[in-house]
Order: structure tokens, then sequence, then C-alpha cells
């Protein structure tokens, strides 16, 4: 394991190491994201002899600007993903643009937000200094510096400058055209960079696009599942967090791909608030069953003693007919190992 606060980058030759002494050597495909690639991790692979496919960060997209702009070549994956190979000559290594449609007009959205902050940010300065409010220039900088501080996103985006006129010093700002036509473009785009060969741009995204699963599970986990991290103070007690984990993580694919069997299957209005226009996730079947629970009923005897039985809820029409359709049935009564609890017996 490694300190919480550890760069990711600077883990890759242990990891190296663990891996091939575990599982001996093979001829891996490493699949990472752009915060653990450095040139000398990607090293470090080629060096075993293995294989890698990983994103690149948004820096080195530069030097595919006209692929990026040009329409020609790219291959539809999907309904809003398209995706173009770019082999690099007399090199080892392969590129791939990616461009996503929801991914654009997301960061369209938050570029747009920030550049509208940020702009409303240096009117009011503008304004503040041509009233003669404001006539110290140390203050002045500080004023502006703290706008461009508060706006990181965007603040390449302008030319920012306090000049002296015949009036005073005054504020002057402008939006950098090429920068932002630039940026509009890169919206939605990102960068995949590998040493595999004789495959094609959308065999490499697939292979890609494996990363997502694994960000769903551990999303799946804290979130749906609720088995967030905790801090134990015994590795027995984190090995069996780990195998809790597993098992409830394992229950999720297994519910997922029931759901992908049965497309049939979609929520019915009803007051629990699930969108009745989409087919159903795991996420909303748990939510459906989210009253489904088991319950100790504990009576007590006339010497003091008592008698415990663990039995379910009863499911109302709607978890009824969603369990039949999932071809699912609850037990009357739950079993389990006497010694880790008690059922039907004196206590």
């Amino acid at each position: 394991a490694f300190d919480g606060n550890r760069a990711d980058v600077s883990t890759m030759e242990t990891i190296l190491r663990m891996v091939e002494r575990k599982y001996g050597k093979a001829r891996r495909i490493w699949v990472f994201d752009r915060g653990i690639v450095s040139e000398e991790n990607l090293a470090a692979i080629r060096k075993r002899g293995g294989q890698y496919l990983v994103g690149t960060p948004r820096s080195q997209m530069k030097r595919f600007e006209a692929e990026l702009l040009n329409k020609d070549n790219w291959t539809q994956v999907r309904p809003e993903v398209e995706v173009k190979k770019v082999a690099i000559p007399q090199g080892e290594e392969t590129y791939i643009l990616c461009r996503t449609a929801g991914r654009k007009e997301k960061e369209k959205a938050i570029r747009g937000r920030f550049s509208s902050s940020m702009e409303k940010a240096l009117k009011g300065l503008e304004k503040t200094i041509a009233a003669g409010r404001l006539k110290d220039r140390n203050k002045m900088e500080r004023r502006l510096g703290k706008i461009q501080a508060r706006h990181p996103q965007v603040n390449d985006l302008y030319d920012v400058e306090l000049r002296q006129t015949a009036e005073g010093v005054r504020l002057f700002w402008q939006m950098k055209e090429d920068r932002m036509a630039w940026r509009e473009s890169r919206e939605g785009a990102y960068l995949l960079r590998t040493n595999l060969a004789a495959a094609t741009a959308e065999e490499l995204w697939a292979k890609y696009m494996q990363l997502t699963e694994a960000e769903a599970a551990f999303r799946a986990l804290k979130s749906e599942l609720s088995i967030r991290p905790l801090f134990h103070q015994k590795e027995s007690r984190v090995k069996a967090h780990v195998m809790v984990a597993f098992l409830g993580y394992a229950l999720w694919v297994t519910l997922k791909h029931m759901l992908k069997r049965r497309p049939t299957i979609v929520p019915k209005p009803s007051l629990s608030g699930v969108d009745s226009a989409q087919p159903l996730s795991p996420m909303k079947v748990l939510a459906l069953l989210s009253t489904v629970q088991s319950a100790d009923i504990v009576l007590p005897t006339t010497d003091g003693r008592q008698i415990r039985l663990r039995r379910i809820t009863e499911p109302d029409t709607e978890q009824k007919s969603l369990l039949y359709q999932l071809g699912l049935s609850l037990p009357d009564r739950l079993q389990f190992q006497r010694d880790c609890s008690v059922d039907s017996a004196t206590a």
C-alpha cells in the first residue's frame, strides 16, 4: 500500500515489480489514465517488454491540432463518440484522438460559466478604476491578481493590462481570439497513446473504456453500495472490508447483467420518483427495493430468555412485479450460521 498523499505517477515502478513478482513476467497490456503517465513510467514498461494504452495530458494535444480540426478519417464508435488513429512517422507509438459530443457540451458550459464570471469581475474592476474609487496601483494589481487566481480555468484566454493613460491608470482587457478558437476546438476531445500494433482506433478506444468500468466500480462501492473506506486498526479487518466490498460489487455486476438480459424491464410511474422513461439501472433497482429489509422479531419468554426470529418485510405490488421480472423470489426467513446469530432459539 502507498501513503495517501503520494503522487500516483511515482508509484509505477513499485507496481511493476509487485505484479511481476506475484504473477510472473508477461507481455501485459497496461491501461491507465493520464494521472500516472510520465516518460519515465512508459520507458520502464517498454524496458520490461510490456505494452500500454494510456491517457495523455492535454498539453500534448496541441501537436495534433491539424488532425483534430481535419474532418476526414474519423470513425464513429458510438452515437456521440468519434475516434481517429494518428501514427507517428518512424515511431513505435500510435496516438488516438477521441471526441465526445456530451463531454464537449459539458466542458463548453463550464468554460462559459467561468468566462462570464471573470468578465463580470473585470468589468467591475475596470469601472471602479475609471470612476476614481481605486487610485493606488498596487491595490489595483492585487485586485486584478485575485480575479485571475479565482478563474484559473479561463485566465489564459484573456490579455489583461494596467496601462498609464492621460486620464491615469486604466484597466484594459480583451479575449485572445486564437486561444479561444483552440479551446473551442479541443473541448470534448482527449488523446490516447499506445505502443500496441495492428489494432484499429475503435478497438483501442474500447480497451481504454475498460477504465471507466473500474472507476464506476469504485463509485458504486462508495455511493450506491455505501461501502466507503474506513480507518481500520487491524489488518484482518482491512482484509474483511475488502472481501465484503468485492462480494458487494460482484452482486452489483450480477444485477447489472440480469437487467441487460431483460431490456424490457422499465420502471412504472410510482411515488418512488424513479424516472419511467429510462430502463432500470442497478442503482434504480436498489432504490425501488430499498424498503425490503430483514428484521428480528424478539419474543421474551416467561423465564427471562428471548426467542429471536429473523424475517423479511413484505414487498409491495411494484416490488413484487420487479422481483418476478428478474426471476427472484424472497425466502420467508433467512438462514445463517448459529455461531453468528440465533434464530428460533433461546438466548
